[in-house]
């Protein structure tokens, strides 16, 4: 099967919510999208172009300063059509790539000296990623009302903090 442009669909999903600059697109990799899914500009940027070109989005000028203006892209009805498309069909799975656990894979023997300092790295990182997704949490989240008006990012959110949790525990479980 072909793999399909996902960060199309993460592009399109975006402006969806509501117009943004390139700049925006690439801070949403560095915040909330980037809790699920990396991109860098030197993937979006070209990207864009040809999604224009392909008449999914379009884009229109604001100044953003005396001498500085900057394209805001929209998405078109035929972005949004695809982007529909796209969510009502059935996702495939699709492990990410954790090179902790491709090392681990390596590990031929519990007594390995190399384990426990693995394992205690590996801790410190999930300990750190759990602590800023509760802050995520507390920031975006403070009330019932922000969690119902934005329920999908909410649920992501709380699935993050519960894999960041059970992976801990695993940690533990494998000492």
């Amino acid at each position: 099967m072909a793999q399909k442009n996902r960060l199309q669909f993460i592009i399109l999903g975006l402006l969806n919510i509501e117009s943004k600059t390139g700049y925006d697109l690439t801070k949403a990799f560095d915040s909330d999208i980037g809790e699920f899914w990396t991109a860098n500009h030197s993937q979006i940027y070209p990207l864009l172009k040809k999604m224009e070109q392909e008449q999914l989005i379009t884009h229109h000028e604001i100044q953003a300063g005396p001498k500085l203006v900057k394209k805001s892209y929209d998405i078109t009805p035929n972005g949004k059509e695809l982007f529909e498309k796209w969510l009502k069909e059935p996702s495939e799975a699709d492990n990410s790539h954790d090179e902790f656990i491709l090392k681990l894979y390596f590990i031929d023997s519990k007594t390995s000296p190399l384990l426990p300092e693995m394992i205690n790295e590996q801790k410190q990182a999930r300990q750190e990623k759990l602590n800023h997704l509760k802050q995520q949490m507390k920031d975006k989240f403070p009330t019932e009302k922000t969690k119902q008006n934005q329920n999908g990012h909410y649920n992501v959110l709380k699935h993050a903090i519960q894999r960041e949790n059970d992976y801990l525990k695993w940690l533990d479980e494998i000492k």
